[in-house]
Parts: structure tokens; C-alpha cells; sequence
């Protein structure tokens, strides 16, 4: 089973920025598809962007397009995610999760493991 570490959250205030970090501890990596989701308090595990093994077809919740990033770097085992223009419905706990196989979807069936989150307030 992989294991996935997330870094890079922290308190930021509305309007900032933060980069998300998760570097997986496996030999899989480069063929498997990554997503990040995140889950507010009170709130179920949302989808929130994506992104193939190969670094094709990002994909993005409507309530981060044109704002958040994904991107991956194969030879470090690691994806990110930039979060611009944060605000206060962006406050979350924010996880990364390996894909099944090379593609990467919203749906949470298509992830097979999961990293243990990191914590991102934006405040007003």
C-alpha cells in the first residue's frame, strides 16, 4: 500500500496562496493517476482536481477552476496543487489519493489510497 504525505497547508488570509504538496512512497507512482479532494467541516470528502500519470487531462471542481493547479513531478514521486485566490469556503482539510490505474477522475472509486490530509484556513 502506497504512502502518500501531504504538506504545505497552513493558515493563510483571503486572497493568498498556498501550495500543496504529496509525495508518495512507492514504486508506482509514474503509472498511477493522483487526485486531491478535501473535506470542510461538517461537509463530506469533495472532489477537487486531478490529473493522469503522465501529466495529461487536469482536470477541476467547478468551485476551484481558474484558481487551483495540479501538476506532478514523476521523478520526484510528488503532485501539488497551487491554490490561488483562497477563500473562506476553501477552509478544509485537504487529502491526496493514488489512482486505481493511469486515469483520474472526480469519483472517489477511481482512488485506492489515501494520505492522512492536510489542514488549510483561509481567513476573512
Amino acid at each position: 500500500q502506497a504512502r502518500l504525505a501531504e504538506s504545505g497547508g497552513g493558515l493563510v488570509q483571503a486572497g493568498g496562496s498556498l501550495r500543496l504538496s504529496c509525495v508518495a512512497s512507492e514504486d508506482t507512482f509514474d503509472r498511477r493517476g493522483m487526485g486531491w479532494f478535501r473535506r470542510a467541516p461538517g461537509k463530506g470528502r469533495e472532489f477537487v482536481a486531478a490529473i493522469w500519470s503522465d501529466g495529461a487531462n487536469p482536470s477541476y471542481a467547478d468551485a476551484v477552476k481558474g484558481r487551483f493547479s495540479i501538476s506532478r513531478d514523476n521523478a520526484r514521486n510528488a503532485v501539488f496543487l497551487q491554490m490561488n485566490s483562497l477563500g473562506v469556503e476553501d477552509t478544509a482539510v485537504y487529502y491526496c489519493a493514488r489512482g486505481v490505474g493511469r486515469t483520474a477522475t472526480a469519483s472517489l472509486t477511481m482512488y485506492d489510497d489515501w494520505g492522512r490530509g492536510t489542514q488549510v484556513t483561509v481567513s476573512s
